[in-house]
């Protein structure tokens, strides 16, 4: 009896003691193993291990090795011009020295964790620090970030911690600065709009000036242009004048009259009171008769237009190309064709046309002594 139970106490106390000295590391784990206190070796590998039987002489202390974030929300951060942001970041993080760390923070993810609030926020700060209002939302976050990730790492490292990432979720302005840059960003667009609308204005004002100069100037040449042919007209109509004048008096003085009586009269409701005897009734006449006129004695003015010859028709040499005769005998109808050839050089030479049939047209009459117009064909 007595054997047997002193072989169940050592089974128990075999157990015991192999039980104790087993620790199991997983593979999200490492592990530090203290002898009274003193770091003796440090485990990163998964597996089964051994140490000195029960916890007195030899302990085991588990620290994660995963990817660890930290939070640090709603900070308030100044920046250089002395306003503030309201600002949520966050850090990424593993412990990758487990004797450095459990020497710095006692191996404590929570004392870490204060730790590593406090070095991010500094960082956060002097980064922000030394920017202007609006560099934290423009281009040069990214910029920002990765400084103060650099920062934090060089603290880090004294707690046996790699940073990975530090990333910025949010920025924001605090009420105060908001409604302070909202009046900012309103006076700038009002700004901008004036100098924008100003500048329109200055450029109507220039096309204004340079289409007014162009009117001024297309208006000026017209009027001189104009000026120049109205001065033309009235020199030839001064010189037609001279020449009518010159060439029959009394008809220029009676078309005179004439066209005093329509400018005068054309209304139909002048009245004038004037002497019978008076010059301007000197071609009423009396009884309606119209006085007499002395006949032209002046040639017709040329005004550049092109008329019949002055020269009359020799007819005698029409008579003698068309005289019978010499059409039907025969030594005159073998010539006819010279005659009739003969004929259209005659009246193109006297311009009475460009084309005569031989057979059916008529001797033509002879020109009237004195008249300048050619005979009509018939």
């Amino acid at each position: 009896m007595n054997r047997l139970v002193i072989a169940i106490v050592a089974l128990v106390i075999a157990v015991y003691v192999l039980f104790s000295s087993l620790f199991i590391v997983n593979e999200r784990e490492q592990a530090i193993v203290m002898r009274f206190g003193e770091i003796t070796r440090e485990i990163q590998e998964p597996g089964i291990y051994f140490k000195v039987p029960t916890d007195f002489v030899e302990t085991v202390q588990y620290i994660d090795k995963r990817l660890l974030r930290y939070d640090l929300e709603r900070i308030r951060l100044q920046v250089s011009g002395g306003q503030f942001y309201i600002v949520d970041a966050f850090i990424t993080y593993r412990i990758v020295d487990p004797i450095r760390f459990r020497q710095s923070v006692l191996g404590s993810l929570q004392l870490a964790e204060q730790r590593i609030a406090t070095r991010l926020e500094s960082a956060l700060r002097a980064v922000y620090g030394l920017r202007e209002f609006d560099a934290a939302l423009s281009e040069q976050r990214s910029e920002m970030m990765r400084e103060a990730s650099d920062l934090v790492a060089t603290d880090m490292t004294e707690l046996g911690i790699e940073v990975v990432d530090v990333r910025v979720l949010v920025t924001d302005l605090t009420p105060e600065v908001s409604q302070q840059t909202y009046e900012r960003m309103q006076a700038e667009r009002n700004a901008e709009a004036a100098l924008i609308r100003a500048r329109g204005q200055e450029q109507a004002q220039i096309l204004r000036a340079i289409a007014d100069r162009q009117a001024v100037e297309v208006v000026s040449a017209a009027n001189r242009d104009s000026e120049i042919i109205r001065g033309e007209g009235d020199a030839e109509q001064n010189r037609l004048f001279a020449e009518a004048y010159s060439q029959d008096q009394s008809f220029f003085e009676f078309y005179r009259s004439m066209e005093a009586y329509r400018n005068a009269l054309a209304d139909g409701n002048t009245t004038m009171v004037l002497s019978p005897d008076s010059a301007f009734f000197n071609y009423f006449g009396s009884n309606g008769a119209l006085p007499d006129f002395p006949a032209p004695t002046a040639t017709p003015i040329d005004i550049g237009v092109e008329g019949p010859s002055e020269e009359p028709i020799d007819s005698t040499a029409i008579d003698d190309l068309l005289a019978t005769d010499s059409l039907v005998s025969g030594e005159g109808a073998d010539d006819l064709e010279q005659n009739v050839q003969n004929l259209e050089e005659l009246i193109e030479t006297e311009n009475l046309g460009s084309e005569v049939l031989p057979e059916e047209t008529a001797p033509a009459e002879p020109a009237p002594a004195g008249g300048a117009e050619p005979a009509p064909a018939q």
